[in-house]
């Protein structure tokens, strides 16, 4: 089976490697990119209140270091902030934010239903507020559910997320790989690589019927199951826990073998 790595560029090369060397097949095609947002007044009104917060809620290892560039730029300094606790989505962002001398708490699950169950965040008052270093579009669902329990919400926007010019350029060698192949299966990762994934695929819905789709948290493995029903596709649905090189291999090897 022909494994499609959808990670970021600089995020893939580690697990592209572990399979290759558990003799999977593998395809590096990206399809997020990250670039910074412009700088704004907006955003230094954001840095100057973040003294103020509670905690801040990083999702990633790009919202690390897009925040600290941040951070400089509006003459805040961490020791500005020495009295706020941070949360990291995971572990990675967790090892990014540890370059800073900082430690943070981790999920267990790395989701955002899974950052929720934090007792840092179980245990918020309403007069609370809590800062979002993220991307455009994301941990909205995290958010919302903070803001309905009256916590205030810092919201910092700091890059937003792209289908890469290479991928949409090349997708058409891609869709002849899956052609050579009985089936293949798909990272996802966020709603935006499935976003990006269907606008790319929009011209080829037959392929789709050789797919198993490895998908990550249960919110957004319902996300596609219910794209399946609306927009009448056939694939297979996998959910995976979180992104460890070993957990996606579990899944490769619990596919049946003729699949």
């Amino acid at each position: 089976m022909l494994f499609i790595n959808t990670r970021p560029k600089a995020r893939a090369t580690e697990l592209s490697f572990a399979l290759q060397q558990a003799g999977i097949q593998v395809l590096e095609l990206p399809l997020l990119e990250l670039e910074p947002c412009a700088w704004s007044t907006a955003l230094q009104s954001l840095y100057l209140q973040l003294p103020q917060a509670s905690c801040i809620v990083v999702v990633s290892p790009s919202a690390v270091e897009f925040g600290m560039a941040g951070l400089q730029q509006s003459g805040l300094t961490l020791q500005d902030l020495q009295a706020l606790q941070w949360i990291a989505v995971g572990e990675k962002t967790a090892q990014a934010l540890a370059a800073y001398g900082i430690q943070s708490h981790v999920p267990e699950v790395e989701t955002s239903e899974g950052m929720l169950q934090i007792p840092l965040l179980q245990n918020l008052s309403s007069s609370s507020c809590i800062a979002f270093w993220r991307g455009q579009g994301g941990r909205q669902f995290m958010m919302e559910n903070l803001q309905q329990q009256g916590v205030s919400i810092l919201n910092f926007i700091l890059y937003q997320r792209r289908c890469p010019t290479q991928t949409m350029k090349n997708f058409e060698q891609v869709v002849a790989q899956l052609q050579q192949h009985q089936s293949y299966s798909v990272l996802i990762s966020s709603e935006a690589s499935w976003l990006n994934w269907l606008a790319l695929m929009q011209t080829h819905p037959a392929l789709f019927a050789h797919g198993h789709f490895m998908v990550l948290g249960e919110r957004l493995f319902q996300l596609l199951f219910k794209a399946q029903a609306q927009q009448h596709l056939a694939f297979h649905l996998h959910l995976l826990s979180d992104l460890s090189t070993e957990t996606i291999l579990q899944c490769l090897r619990a596919m049946p073998r003729n699949a």
